[in-house]
């Protein structure tokens, strides 16, 4: 099988890792040191701030502090497995690495906010996980995070990962305008498939339909035959996921790769033209008014509720109740509608994902090889542990041991490897129903034992082989389906917007997001005629458009030198 390729433009940008650093740590010295990738900095760390740090730590060697260190970590309490002190994850880290924490814990509800507040304030813990990219922004100028890029020498396990799978193109797009990164962003080997369409498969082979539909123009003449071959049904197609931030978000973004255009979930103001090699307005676009038609083609046919608005419920409900024979889904279908059905007394409903179609642009997959990160406090270079810090933030988020461990726990005690490495849950214990053996009161991997735990796994970023180590056996098919034949279309570049210019383009992004999301429900269906297609194009110019095209383009042209 043929497997996941990347699209030049993103191999042209990911040979080395050269970051321009300058910073010094508090105690460096004068000596620069080569990154593993390629860059070299100056920001060393002398003996004074690495106690309890290994004098031999690589990619592939597991830490263990040489003397008991604590690290302040920000703990996000979730309430499905609300933190324990006895935890074997803490008790672990303890015996076997040296390291303990001094917590602060906020819940999950307060998370975003409470994080904000704390790093507002410039007293908060050394290790701040669970971070989205972009929330590190607005901290950047407070100097309160550590530009981590500085230090990339101590992380071989992180440098080593993003040199072997190729993301240094999509890392650099965290760059700040300084040029580094104040955010460890997890890292994936592939990008995370998760979403497509779902199907009842009683329905779909009453019309004859023995094989997933090869394109999307396909997969438009299958609800046609669905639909003659169900006259019950008054529609094919029933979508959710309408509500936020757009109709058919999740639809429309997992059609836009084979248009090359971004929509729904993924719509951003603006898209980057990599052959022209500029920056437009991505809703607005020829390839955006290409997939616009063709999904409003699917409302004209009849096969598309153009009931684009409605509440995740009301499409489950046609679903489940056999109103409809297609509905998005994504990995998780046999737990959210699975439960549905449950209730409903109908459990028997055969229903499957389809592998994702082609489209007029090709064969292509647009997704990220990152996860959610941990930031560090800038306080943490003063403390004389700051090395052993850096060098467990390595072991533990992105080296293969320490993720294993974050995930599955220790072998003997909570999970074996069979002769060929597939990894089992023990005997009673269970997470997320990957072990259907547990039986009635199993004891939990998360809630019992603090692994699962996305405190310390960045978001299952990791091997893909540990990704797909908690799949049921047919989602594991599903996704490489996918991740076999797609192409991944290069990473759209950072515009290098500076400080001003961000907050000049935050209000008019959001004009000109709003306007595309309202203008595309309109014209699929039919509400707006396409023919008034330039006539909204000059609208969306006049909403910002043209000043946005304008400014990120300059920034585009500045940033690359």
């Amino acid at each position: 099988m043929r497997k996941i390729r990347r699209g030049s433009a993103a191999l042209a940008s990911v040979a080395t890792l050269a970051l321009a650093l300058t910073a010094c740590s508090s105690g460096g010295d004068d000596n620069a040191s080569p990154n593993e990738t390629g860059g070299t900095s100056e920001a060393t760390i002398d003996d004074a701030h690495s106690v309890g740090a290994m004098d031999d730590f690589a990619a592939g060697t597991t830490f263990k502090a040489t003397e008991p260190v604590d690290f302040s970590l920000m703990y996000r309490d979730h309430p499905n497995y609300p933190v324990k002190d006895d935890w074997s994850i803490l008790q672990h880290l303890d015996s076997d690495h040296n390291v303990t924490f001094t917590r602060t814990d906020v819940p999950l509800a307060d998370w975003d906010n409470k994080k904000s507040l704390l790093i507002g304030s410039g007293d908060f813990p050394e290790i701040v996980p669970v971070t989205y990219a972009g929330q590190e922004t607005q901290f950047v100028a407070s100097g309160a995070l550590l530009p981590v890029s500085d230090y990339l020498q101590y992380m071989p396990n992180f440098e080593q990962k993003v040199k072997d799978w190729g993301i240094q193109a999509e890392l650099d797009t965290h760059k700040q305008e300084d040029g580094k990164l104040y955010i460890l962003p997890g890292l994936r080997e592939v990008p995370d498939v998760q979403y497509s369409v779902l199907i009842n498969e009683e329905m779909w082979e009453k019309a004859g339909i023995t094989e997933d539909p090869a394109t999307w123009d396909d997969f438009a003449e299958d609800l046609k035959k669905v639909k003659d071959a169900n006259p019950e049904i008054k529609y094919a197609f029933s979508d959710r996921w309408n509500q936020t931030p757009s109709p058919l978000g999740a639809f429309l973004q997992m059609t836009a790769p084979n248009f090359k255009t971004e929509a729904g979930w993924d719509q951003a103001a603006m898209t980057f033209d990599q052959d022209a090699k500029k920056f437009e307005v991505a809703g607005t676009s020829a390839n955006y008014k290409d997939l616009v038609t063709y999904v409003s083609g699917l409302v004209s046919d009849g096969t598309l509720d153009p009931e684009i608005t409605q509440t995740d419920d009301q499409a489950i409900q046609k679903f489940i109740t056999g109103q409809s024979a297609t509905i998005s889904g994504n990995t998780q279908y046999s737990t959210d509608i699975g439960a549905k059905l449950a209730d409903a007394g109908k459990s028997d409903l055969k229903m499957r994902l389809l592998t994702l179609p082609a489209g007029p642009k090709g064969d292509n997959l647009r997704g990220s090889q990152l996860t959610s990160g941990v930031m560090i406090s800038a306080k943490a270079k003063d403390d004389p542990h700051f090395k052993a810090l850096l060098q467990y933030i390595d072991w533990q988020y992105f080296s293969d041991e320490g993720l294993e461990f974050a995930q599955w726990g220790v072998e003997g005690e909570t999970f074996q490897k069979g002769s060929d490495g597939a990894r089992t849950l023990l005997p009673g214990i269970d997470w997320n129903g990957i072990n259907p053996d547990a039986g009635d009161n199993p004891k939990l991997l998360n809630t019992d034992f603090g692994y699962s735990n996305g405190v310390f796994m960045l978001a299952n970023g990791s091997t893909r082989d540990l990704v797909q180590s908690v799949m049921a056996q047919d989602t594991k098919d599903w996704v490489n389906s996918i991740l076999d034949r797609k192409t991944l279309l290069p990473v759209k570049p950072s515009a290098g917007l500076n400080e001003a210019e961000l907050e000049q383009t935050s209000l008019l992004e959001t004009q000109v997001k709003d306007a595309v999301n309202t203008a595309t429900a309109e014209f699929i269906t039919g509400k707006k005629s396409l023919s008034d297609w330039d006539a909204y194009v000059a609208q969306i110019d006049g909403l910002g458009g043209s000043q946005l095209t304008e400014l990120y383009n300059t920034a585009y042209q500045r940033s690359q030198g």
